[in-house]
């Protein structure tokens, strides 16, 4: 009897998991590595009332960014309206960062942006719904 081979290749994740990739994946799909680059962007979407003023907003975003030293200065965070949504103004917020520091990052600046609007009284909406009752006799 003939020995079969399945030839594999074995991948550990940010969370130590032990993934197993049969090669023909490897050289048939695309792969993404999200820890061979230095450096890292983050995208948040944040989401504010409609009658919040954007210059306010914009103002700040860039303040909360500006006091975390695990930002990258170059290249400079873009700070966009990206929508008007059904219930929110939407800005796309996009700061680099070294890669070790992503996660950091990503929560830090959700739980500083938050307190911020927060403090600043900028409301964050949420979607909303009126639900009407009627009596038939």
């Amino acid at each position: 009897m003939e020995a079969i081979h399945i030839f594999t290749t074995q991948l550990k994740s940010p969370d130590n998991r032990t993934i197993i990739v049969p090669n023909s994946k490897i050289t048939g799909d695309t792969i993404t590595n999200y820890s061979s680059k230095e450096t890292r962007r983050v995208d948040f979407v944040f989401g504010v009332g409609y009658t919040s003023d954007i210059d306010q907003i914009k103002r700040v975003i860039g303040d909360v960014l500006s006091k975390d030293e695990r930002i990258l200065k170059d290249p400079a965070p873009t700070v966009g309206l990206l929508e008007l949504a059904d219930s929110s103004v939407n800005f796309a917020v996009r700061p680099w960062v070294k890669t070790p520091d992503y996660w950091g990052v990503y929560f830090g600046i959700n739980e500083s942006m938050k307190k911020r609007f927060d403090a600043e009284g900028i409301s964050i909406p949420f979607p909303q719904r009126d639900v009407h009752m009627y009596e038939y006799k």
